[in-house]
């Protein structure tokens, strides 16, 4: 099935065709008719499946289609997005989609000057790509005009309510038009998202193109049972067993992703941090290096779990297990993209065994063990109390006092891993 038969105009087909996207992905097939018919849509797809152009090729056209203009301080389309990151890519895209059109994009976003944003919004601009956090700033400082905003999407919609969006996302909704269509896209489908898309959804047409939880098909998954104290060794030996190949390693907290960088870049191999406390400025300058090559390794705590659309990365590696398991999915879901091949190892101290577990149910299944042995009851370290402050990438579940740990288990040697109320109406068109 090619572009036009999923009823795009040739504009349109001839803007991806400047893209280098010659074929649609199974979201793409199964979304954009729907969506082009003006339902709203929920779709349950893993990472890296194309989602942007899922929602995005659809906006675009209804949107060249009404000959209306924004209003002031107005958006036609708007874009809800977890991470800065992730704005900018959504943004990117449909720079391209638009291209030689009359259509304008806009970007919202925390970690840079508001005044450039609202001086933005004041023409008003088509499509609005924006973290629900600084659209409140916006809104509340009388900048943005929500009213005539009849496409809404949601971008990553479980992201947002893991990093506690909620409560943004019920002060934007009242300001939105009834009369509108909406577009919902997760990889996950937790119990708070069935409320979320009953709230905001009018009969939507379901599409999923891979089971809430399920991992991408050409990932190789394993892990290490290692004592903590051993970790950066072992990191170390798998990232040089790759040399050049990029990388990405995950940290839980944003302390431990700014050491973990130094430590690698000390040893050797050049590293760049990115986690929320980094400015605007310095996350894209170690975005730049990181897929420039010119630092083949990025540390990052979970705000990196779904923003980033890098296909160079080739290794994922979770130095820290997340507390919360569906971010598994996400974090590993960072390499093999778009059809490629990738590998993803994680490291497991005594004391993430719990996670594990969780992370295990979550993917129905156990990760092959690349060395060690599964830590049994008895080695399990107590976990310390949490003391507050500092962390990335979502709350510590820990408790009692931290034990000594002490080795590997019995039998495990460093081995690299193998590569590897009211229901809404249709929107309106005009004549």
């Amino acid at each position: 099935m090619d572009f036009d038969m999923l009823g795009l105009k040739p504009r349109l087909i001839d803007a991806l065709g400047a893209m280098g996207i010659k074929d649609p992905t199974p979201i793409q097939k199964q979304a954009i008719p729907p969506a082009l018919e003006g339902r709203d849509v929920m779709g349950l797809a893993q990472t890296g499946t194309g989602k942007t152009a899922a929602f995005g090729l659809p906006l675009v056209q209804h949107l060249l289609e009404d000959d209306a203009r924004p209003a002031k301080k107005c958006a036609r389309a708007l874009i809800l997005a977890p991470t800065r990151e992730l704005v900018n890519q959504i943004a990117e895209s449909l720079d391209g989609f638009i291209r030689g059109s009359h259509l304008r994009v806009a970007r919202v976003v925390g970690g840079v000057g508001i005044n450039p944003q609202i001086h933005k919004m004041q023409r008003g601009v088509d499509l609005l790509v924006a973290t629900p956090g600084r659209l409140i700033d916006l809104m509340d400082r009388g900048a943005v005009d929500l009213s005539a905003s009849h496409f809404l999407v949601l971008d990553e919609a479980d992201q947002m309510l893991d990093m506690g969006f909620i409560h943004a996302l019920r002060q934007i909704e009242p300001k939105l038009p009834r009369d509108r269509q909406t577009l919902l896209f997760s990889a996950t489908m937790p119990k708070d998202m069935e409320k979320l898309a009953a709230a905001y959804l009018d009969q939507p047409v379901r599409v999923q193109v891979a089971t809430s939880g399920q991992t991408a098909d050409k990932i190789e998954q394993s892990i290490h049972f290692i004592a903590k104290a051993e970790k950066p060794a072992l990191l170390e030996e798998l990232l040089r067993a790759h040399p050049g190949e990029a990388a990405l390693v995950f940290s839980r907290t944003k302390h431990g992703a700014d050491r973990l960088a130094k430590q690698l870049t000390r040893a050797g191999i050049e590293a760049v941090a990115v986690h929320g406390n980094r400015s605007q400025g310095q996350r894209m300058r170690a975005l730049e290096a990181f897929s420039s090559g010119d630092a083949p390794v990025m540390v990052a705590t979970d705000v990196a779990a779904r923003g980033l659309d890098i296909p160079v990365v080739k290794h994922v590696y979770n130095y820290d297990l997340p507390n919360v398991p569906e971010t598994y999915v996400h974090r590993i879901g960072r390499t093999a993209r778009a059809g490629r091949e990738g590998a993803a190892i994680s490291l497991c101290a005594p004391d993430e065994m719990g996670e594990l577990k969780d992370i295990e149910k979550v993917i129905r299944g156990q990760i092959p063990v690349a060395s060690g042995r599964r830590w049994s009851p008895s080695q399990e370290e107590a976990k310390p109390k949490r003391t507050g402050g500092g962390g990335g990438g979502g709350g510590n579940r820990r408790r009692g006092a931290q034990g000594s740990g002490g080795g590997r288990p019995q039998g495990a040697k460093p081995q690299g891993a193998k590569p590897g109320g009211n229901r809404r109406r249709r929107p309106r068109k005009s004549a």
